[in-house]
């Protein structure tokens, strides 16, 4: 299950004053409205979807070595993230799943068109739009790469694409191609779109278990999540401005980097906002602990743990190293409380697909809870128009 610590590294709250607030915010997500069907997450994918993911994704491990998900932001971090932490740290997957679309980097996309040349390819792009630059550009080139791979009819099995339901330019190449496609649903933004096609077709074809993914979203403490964003209200107006999401399992990255979009895109406008950071322990103890423990004191964390018990001895401790891991956890927490650097404790029995979805669901409940309290549109993301709108009128001179 999922449990929280918000007593022992974190100096006392007075959350009394926050309750009408949470309770008004409560029945705004309940009641639905824009950009709130991710809340219910019989709205994420419809049952006829799920199927139809689970039939393509099949065939696509049975019938493919290169799997290609183009797309950027949410359209990649969550199945990313998702993938990176249920997959074995060391195996030759079947079909190797790839990303691209998410940088301009013209050497990462010329090395990933060779790569393909002898490779038995499929392609997923993902975009609401169709028109965000990066996946833009990967999808022209790679596209074009699998015109001169495949016959017309050999692409209707190799092209898949998911965007808006009824216009862009991917949902007008979908029709007139019959292109495999699936939706973006209209009330979900991109960085809350994990559970739906756009996550969950890229985690299918990696052999995860969607299902247990969704289960687990059904058994969240709702409660848990308004506390905790209730907790990061609190820290933030003592003038805590970086939050630290900290884990001691290296294949929770990609899950923090999701994290980082998640509450960046969130809560960061209207000059307000926590910045959101992570911090690989005990890794970076080594390189940026000196900083936590006694640096500049505008840090609190969020430790994501897993508490199961270790098999692997050792010649130098009594200790496995699991139990070595958690050790350094709660201890490191103490250290930090010492400092002043308060934390709070997330904890998950095992890294699965019914945990995972857990943890996806309780933090997206605590990052819109946070918009809210801070007063601000948690779905909108007018800065990151600002930048590309002066990237787009350059690139037309």
């Amino acid at each position: 299950m999922l449990r929280t610590d918000f007593k022992t590294y974190l100096k006392d709250k007075n959350l009394k004053p926050y309750d009408a607030k949470i309770l008004e915010i409560k029945n705004t997500l309940s009641n639905g409205g824009e950009m709130l069907d991710w809340y219910d997450i019989n709205k994420c994918i419809s049952l006829n979807d799920l199927a139809r993911i689970k039939k393509i994704s099949q065939e696509i491990r049975q019938n493919c070595e290169l799997f290609i998900v183009i797309g950027i932001g949410g359209s990649f971090l969550g199945a990313k993230a998702v993938i990176t932490a249920l997959k074995p740290y060391f195996t030759k997957d079947n079909p190797e799943i790839i990303f691209a679309g998410n940088s301009l980097s013209e050497s990462y996309l010329t090395e990933l068109i060779d790569y393909m040349e002898n490779k038995d390819t499929v392609v997923n792009v993902i975009s609401k739009s169709g028109t965000t630059l990066e996946p833009s550009i990967a999808f022209d080139l790679i596209y074009n790469k699998m015109l001169q791979k495949y016959p017309t009819e050999e692409l209707k099995k190799r092209i898949i694409i998911t965007t808006d339901p009824t216009k862009g330019v991917l949902r007008k190449l979908a029709n007139d191609n019959n292109y495999p496609s699936f939706i973006v649903p209209e009330q979900i933004g991109g960085r809350y779109s994990v559970l739906t096609a756009v996550g969950l077709l890229p985690i299918a074809v990696a052999g995860i278990d969607i299902d247990k993914l969704l289960l687990g979203t059904k058994e969240v403490n709702k409660d848990l999540a308004f506390e905790y964003a209730v907790n990061r209200d609190i820290l933030y107006h003592q003038g805590k401005l970086i939050e630290l999401f900290t884990f001691y399992e290296p294949k929770l990255a990609y899950f923090t980097e999701w994290l980082k979009q998640l509450f960046g895109e969130t809560q960061g406008k209207d000059l307000k906002g926590i910045y959101p950071s992570s911090s690989n322990n005990t890794r970076d103890l080594h390189s940026l602990g000196q900083f936590y423990q006694e640096g500049t004191p505008i840090i609190f964390e969020t430790v994501i743990g897993i508490n199961q018990k270790g098999h692997l001895k050792n010649n130098l401790y009594d200790y496995p190293v699991e139990d070595i891991n958690m050790i350094a956890l709660k201890q490191v927490a103490f250290a930090h409380l010492e400092a002043g650097v308060e934390s709070n404790i997330i904890m998950i029995d095992q890294l699965d697909e019914f945990h995972l979805g857990m943890l996806i669901y309780f933090f997206e409940i605590a990052a819109a809870t946070g918009a809210y309290l801070l007063s601000v549109n948690p779905f909108n993301q007018p800065g990151v128009n600002f930048y590309k709108n002066l990237i787009t009128k350059e690139l037309k001179k």
